[in-house]
Parts: structure tokens; C-alpha cells; sequence
């Protein structure tokens, strides 16, 4: 299976008070994010984590990365340095990538797009970024943790939810 997720901003409090997660502080805040992870993905999946994974905080991706299941995979934020793309826990890491998933093209980045590769014929735009803040286009769809429930999101799930125009 093949889950998507990002702007999970692991160990870095400003998500508390700009993006109003419903954490007192940010062990409980990680301990849920990293606990809804690991219920969702089993070690067999494949995750692509959409960009700003963790703080910037020497320590917290490299303590973080490695508790959580499958294979993970980075397709690189704005706010992940150099010490969170560097770690060997990542089984690809990217700027851009295509995948197609039960026939359908999808095209992500951290960033949303105005237009994309075979915008025209189906295709679908995942990103992060944004934290459930921009109105909604057709096929494309923001899978940060303040759009999708806290938790990594199959594209199944994904193409399901309500403002689909998939």
C-alpha cells in the first residue's frame, strides 16, 4: 500500500500555535502524530512524506525517523534541512516525483501547482505546504497532517473524501 503525508513538523512548537493542532505541547504532539503513523502503515508499506518533516532541532528527525513504519520516502520541504534529508531512514528522497497508482499519474511535490504534468488528462497533484489552507482545485489535493486527520492517507482515501472533483 501506498500512503501520503507530510507538514508533520516533528519537535517544532510553532505548528501548536500557528496551524491550532489540539496538543498542550509537542511530546503529546508527536507521540499522537507518530502513534496514528505507525496504526496506519504496516512495514511493508511505502509512505511519501510531502516536505517539513521535522524541526530543524539537531536530533529530532534523526530520533523520530526511525520509529516510524514503512518505507519512507521524502519528497523535500522548505523547512528540511540538509540533517533531516541526509539520514539513512529515508528510502528515497526528491524534489519532484511521478508515481502512477491503480492507473492514475501522480504528480507530487511539496508545493502546490498551478498547472501540472497531464493536468489535462487526469492526472493528480498531491502537496503539502499549505496546511489545509488553500481552496481546493480539481485533482488536486493537500495531504498535510491539518488537511487529513493527523495520519498518513491512501490515495483511495484521498480520492473518497468529500470535495473530491477527482
Amino acid at each position: 500500500m501506498d500512503y501520503f503525508t507530510g507538514d508533520t513538523h516533528f519537535g517544532d512548537a510553532r505548528v501548536l500555535r500557528i496551524d491550532r493542532r489540539p496538543f498542550p505541547n509537542m511530546a503529546e504532539h508527536d507521540a499522537a502524530l507518530i502513534a496514528l503513523w505507525n496504526e496506519t502503515v504496516s512495514p511493508q508499506d511505502d509512505v511519501w512524506h510531502l516536505g517539513d518533516f521535522a524541526s530543524k532541532r539537531p536530533g529530532v528527525a534523526e530520533n523520530i525517523l526511525p520509529r516510524l513504519k514503512g518505507r519512507k520516502h521524502l519528497i523535500v520541504g522548505n523547512n528540511d534541512p540538509v540533517e533531516t534529508t541526509g539520514l539513512a531512514g529515508w528510502s528515497s528522497i526528491h524534489h519532484y516525483a511521478e508515481l502512477t497508482i491503480d492507473g492514475r499519474l501522480l504528480i507530487l511535490c511539496h508545493y502546490p501547482f498551478r498547472t501540472w504534468n497531464q493536468m489535462g488528462k487526469r492526472s493528480i497533484n498531491l502537496h503539502g505546504h499549505s496546511h489545509g489552507r488553500l481552496k481546493p482545485m480539481p485533482r488536486q489535493f493537500d495531504v498535510g497532517v491539518d488537511a487529513q486527520h493527523l495520519r498518513p492517507v491512501s490515495l483511495a482515501e484521498i480520492l473518497a473524501a468529500p470535495r473530491g472533483n477527482a
